[in-house]
């Protein structure tokens, strides 16, 4: 039986329609409440893809583990587990549970787990991540007692086994019980980016159904009642050759009358430069490479190689994160069936290009070595 699961304590999405107003709504309402900075992060990758994507890339690019025991009958009852434990409803796997988590904790700043046991207790039944509007965490008598309640109801309880409960915060704040987004930040100019697609968007619109003033200017000594008539029969012809949809259809008019496009004079504002720049606060905060979002912008060799490594001390940093969770899922599942829980974590390299390093750095290591004892030789 689970924990969690999704409470009734929901704060009501506004009705606005487009993508800007609904992330300035979010941001000018944001206070101390947590739900609301969850809120404002999802509406952020829901609204701009570049923020989705690199958070996804972060995921995909934390790579693959393997587990080890305290013999080998240990390593291969832990491996079974890590890829046949049940994950949430449908998923399988350790791993599938580790990058949901990882999703969790860089979007809101906090991700919590749970324990799901069987009912005779001597067993796991899968694993799972628990909304986060069904959690809330508490200080308690001192600053390292952290009590978790459950918001399944209007009252937060408790919860009744707080040894399956798992959770992360990064980069919290001094005494405060709440993690920090990566997406920190990005609330501001991710604002000003939608305002600029969403003008884009509209003078495309305008540019692509164009709309047209025809205006007769009526000869010297025209009545006012001829000139109403010739007007109204100006106006039936132009909407009968805009109509015409699939041909060609001409408009034949006599007397003096122009036709202009409504906004073919007006300048189109260049908006590369700012969206330019919008998008390197972006990626500064993420710390992804710009080209593995494809944005070609101009880098040297040298450059993205500094680019890789930041982003690989990134990485590791997360990996140090997640490794508890791991050793604290697994030794829970060794505890149940009576083994000895040790379990040691050990992460793959993140990429080809770390192994070539690797092996280079060995090679010279190798060789700085040979020489030391040839030199060491030579004087004795």
């Amino acid at each position: 039986m689970r924990l969690f699961s999704s409470g009734r304590k929901k704060i009501e999405e506004p009705q606005i329609c487009t993508a800007s107003q609904r992330v300035t709504s979010l941001r000018t309402s944001l206070s101390g409440d947590c739900r609301v900075q969850y809120r404002l992060y999802r509406g952020l990758r829901e609204s701009v893809p570049v923020i989705d994507a690199a958070i996804s890339k972060l995921i995909r690019l934390i790579g693959d583990f393997e587990l080890k025991g305290a013999d080998e009958t240990h390593t291969t009852v832990l491996r079974d587990f890590c890829d046949n434990v049940r994950v949430g409803a449908s998923g399988t796997g350790l791993r599938q549970f580790i990058y949901s988590y990882l999703d969790q904790l860089l979007t809101y700043g906090i991700a919590v787990g749970e324990i799901v046991p069987t009912l005779s207790g001597r067993d796991i039944a899968a694993v799972c991540n628990a909304p986060l509007d069904a959690v809330e965490l508490r200080e308690g008598d001192s600053p390292l007692d952290v009590r978790i309640y459950s918001c399944a109801s209007f009252t937060p309880q408790p919860v009744a086994h707080p040894e399956l409960i798992v959770y992360t915060l990064l980069n919290p704040e001094p005494g405060k019980l709440c993690g920090n987004s990566i997406l920190r930040g990005l609330p501001f100019v991710s604002d000003l980016l939608i305002k600029i697609f969403d003008s884009i968007g509209q003078n495309f619109e305008r540019a692509g159904n164009l709309r047209f003033a025809v205006t007769y200017n009526p000869p010297a000594g025209a009545s006012q009642l001829s000139s109403k008539q010739r007007v109204d029969e100006i106006a039936r012809e132009w909407g009968r050759a805009m109509r015409e949809g699939g041909r060609v259809c001409d408009f034949v008019s006599v007397g003096d009358v122009s036709i202009k496009a409504i906004g073919a004079d007006n300048q189109v504002l260049d908006c590369d430069v700012p969206i330019r720049h919008v998008l390197e606060q972006i990626v500064a905060k993420l710390s992804i490479p710009p080209f593995l979002l494809g944005l070609s912008w101009s880098t040297t060799e040298r450059m993205s190689a500094q680019q890789a490594d930041i982003l690989t001390s990134e990485l590791e940093y997360y990996r140090g994160l997640l490794t508890p969770v791991i050793r604290w899922v697994c030794a829970g599942y060794m505890e149940r069936i009576g083994l000895d829980p040790h379990t040691e974590v050990e992460w793959n390299n993140i990429s080809l290009q770390d192994e070539t390093e690797l092996a280079s750095a060995r090679l010279d290591n190798a060789r700085a070595a040979q020489l030391e004892a040839g030199l060491t030789e030579v004087k004795a």
